[in-house]
């Protein structure tokens, strides 16, 4: 594809990883935040490239992964009032509640309906205003000012028939709640650059002092990761803990201005419940006072479901990288997509639906190299 060619030649890459192996002198725990960084990491073999000194953790940056259980039931009860036109991502439609998901309320003649923009759930509720309609706003901050967006021109078109099931997630506390545990190993963070796109990343700087640990914003091609991870390990060897930028194509420290305003103009910060990880403080958004009337889990009255965790889904360690998927004994046996147990097996950012999708092509195998300029 043009303009990434040039992020996963074979020649560049090997120059890279070379590097890496030649500063590594001690073992060191990285952890990649974002899901989409995952996938590049398991679908390139990038990890085979590195020494064996180096491991890689993944965190917990799959918005589908973290949404609560609570919200899922919430979006399917929703979506089970037949007078309702239920508006999502395609990738949230498997996602197993307690009992079922969204896309069996779509089988059993629910209206239920994928979109790409929030936008496009305010077109709905236009074209058809007898009806309500409910999108399901879930992600970082790369999604919470399209929301924003959604949110104030249907105030603006005086939509009374739309509204918004809220699930948003803010990554800096979520790294501030992995580093404050006493059992994390995490020495290093490659932050996710497309959050960063939006938010900058001077938010990042206090995280770097208060825990003494590097944090390089990096893309989500295979010379960016690569690039990213050797630029942690640099620090780590020298004892820095500074927070770097390799993604300079597309972030600036101070992000997106507007976006930002937009964002704080919609929403308020507020206590996030993540799920298989738990409650974290300030990691979440909601709508504040001014649209308040866009929430659908008050308009729907839904305030008190409560549910538990499946017990047999590991996904809480894996996202706070304690654990790997194929750690998990239901890896690709009891959770497969068809049948998950959790999220991040369907979730096109989950960690297990990248082991489980790219192990599926490892015979006959190929060097990570080779792969990576074929992709090219």
């Amino acid at each position: 594809m043009k303009f990434l060619d040039e992020y996963r030649q074979s020649d560049n890459i090997r120059k890279i990883a070379t590097e890496i192996r030649k500063v590594t002198t001690k073992p060191w725990t990285l952890m990649e935040v974002c899901g989409g960084q995952t996938h590049a990491i398991v679908r390139h073999r990038l990890d085979q490239l590195l020494p064996k000194e180096l491991e890689l953790v993944h965190g917990p940056g799959c918005p589908v992964c973290v949404t609560p259980l609570e919200m899922v039931d919430c979006a399917i009860a929703i979506a089970s009032i037949p007078e309702v036109i239920f508006c999502s991502f395609g990738d949230m439609l498997r996602v197993p509640g307690s009992e079922s998901d969204l896309l069996a309320v779509k089988a059993q003649g629910g209206d239920v309906r994928i979109v790409y923009s929030p936008l496009q759930a305010v077109q709905i509720a236009e074209q058809n205003p007898s009806r309500e309609v409910v999108f399901f706003a879930v992600g970082f901050e790369t999604t919470a000012a399209a929301n924003a967006i959604a949110a104030s021109q249907a105030q603006h078109k005086a939509l009374d028939n739309f509204s918004m099931l809220v699930s948003q997630f803010l990554v800096t506390p979520a790294i501030d709640s992995i580093c404050s545990s006493p059992e994390s190993r995490v020495q290093a963070f490659l932050a996710a650059g497309h959050v960063c796109s939006i938010t900058g990343y001077e938010r990042y700087l206090p995280l770097a002092q208060k825990h003494h640990i590097p944090i390089v914003v990096t893309g989500f091609e295979p010379l960016d990761i690569l690039e990213g991870i050797l630029m942690c390990i640099s620090q780590l060897e020298q004892g820095a803990y500074r927070v770097q930028n390799q993604y300079l194509r597309a972030v600036e420290q101070a992000g997106n201005r507007q976006a930002q305003e937009l964002i704080r103009r919609v929403f308020k910060v507020s206590a996030q419940q993540w799920r298989g990880v738990g409650w974290i403080p300030q990691s979440g958004l909601v709508f504040n006072d001014a649209f308040a009337a866009l929430d659908a889990k008050s308009k729907f009255d839904l305030i008190r479901i409560s549910t538990a965790e499946c017990h047999q889904c590991i996904s809480g360690e894996i996202m706070l990288g304690q654990k790997k998927p194929k750690d998990c004994p239901h890896f690709g046996k009891g959770c497969r997509p068809e049948q998950p147990l959790g999220a991040p097996m369907v979730s096109s950012e989950g960690a297990c639906s990248a082991y489980y999708r790219y192990s599926q092509q490892e015979k006959p195998r190929e060097h990570p190299v080779s792969v990576a300029h074929k992709n090219g």
